[in-house]
């Protein structure tokens, strides 16, 4: 059987800016292949810009949420690792994390982060 490879959830949001900002580069390079339309060379410079711009808000949040995440050290690799949520994957290894013993010897599934699971499980 393969064995799933997880990500954590800090590295995700950040791969994102980083796609958003060569997407950004890559449309301002495709408006400066078309400068003989000046029309349409602008909204290409202009909707990289917005991408790039809108990457800067995503890493200011991602800072944000990191400086509330949870420090620990991984039980697998022992490097120093971040958690959001209930479940989470370390940074180095990949190896699901938890710091709920409610979930301890579960399957790892993120949907124990959302709200409206957490709820059903207390009504139980």
């Amino acid at each position: 059987m393969a064995q799933l490879v997880y990500s954590s959830k800090i590295n995700k949001i950040r791969s994102f800016a980083l796609i958003l900002i060569f997407g950004g580069i890559l449309l301002m390079y495709v408006g400066l292949l078309l400068k003989k339309t000046e029309w349409l060379m602008v909204i290409f410079f202009i909707l990289g810009l917005l991408m790039i711009f809108l990457s800067l808000i995503v890493y200011l949040w991602i800072g944000t949420l990191s400086l509330r995440a949870v420090p620990i050290v991984c039980p697998n690799c022992e490097k120093p690792t971040k958690m959001l949520g209930r479940v989470d994957a370390c940074m180095h290894c990949k190896q699901p994390l938890t710091l709920d013993k409610n979930l301890e010897g579960e399957e790892f599934d993120e949907k124990y982060n959302k709200r409206s699971y957490a709820k059903k499980k207390d009504n139980k």
